[in-house]
């Protein structure tokens, strides 16, 4: 048993994965199918090929996919001049026979996958060259903008922390004189009264 792995998907990965999923389509076989053979590939679990694929591949490739399910309409007009990939074509006696009209088939869909192939990997550059050299360079500007304003609060709240510590010994300081204050009045008005009544 193969070790599977639990690192994220590449690109490279995706589009395989697209690759095997849209051919499996158009020649009429099962997803389950797709996923199995993906799996085996990257050395990854069936279940994760196909949760990759609904989860996020399958949204980027819907024209792909609706141009697989018209080949396969396509292929299923004429079965018996393409043999399906998932049947052993007929032997007799040991050799095998391919029917004749399987070379005369147009290469029309073969075409148009690898065009749709093409297609595929433009898109994926596309994407990469869409976050250009100068929105990098500007979110540097912003971060290292952004580090400095952080460094100026933190000097600023360090310097009102201080402020406030002194403003909170001060105030401390004040209660205690006045209640040093009122301790003397409180005495000397009792001296008073131990005055008045002797």
């Amino acid at each position: 048993m193969s070790s599977t792995r639990q690192d994220a998907w590449s690109q490279d990965e995706d589009l395989l994965l697209a690759e095997v999923v849209l051919r499996h389509i158009r020649e009429g076989g099962t997803q389950l199918l797709a996923f199995e053979e993906v799996g085996k590939r990257l050395s990854r679990t069936a279940a994760a090929c196909g949760f990759r694929w609904n989860s996020y591949v399958r949204k980027q490739y819907k024209s792909g996919i609706e141009l697989a399910k018209k080949q396969r309409k396509e292929l299923k007009k004429y079965p018996q001049e393409v043999p399906s990939p998932y049947q052993e074509p007929e032997t007799a006696a040991g050799i095998t026979s391919v029917p004749v009209e399987a070379n005369t088939v147009e290469q029309t869909d073969l075409l148009d996958f690898d065009v749709l192939v093409q297609h595929l990997k433009s898109l994926y550059e596309k994407a990469e060259k869409s976050i250009n050299q100068e929105d990098v360079e500007g979110y540097k500007e912003r971060i290292q903008e952004l580090e400095r304003q952080t460094y100026s609060l933190a000097a600023e709240n360090d310097k009102l922390t201080e402020e406030l510590t002194n403003m909170e010994k001060d105030h401390n300081a004040l209660i205690e004189i006045m209640e040093r204050a009122r301790q003397m009045v409180v005495t000397k008005e009792d001296g008073r009264q131990k005055n008045v009544k002797v």
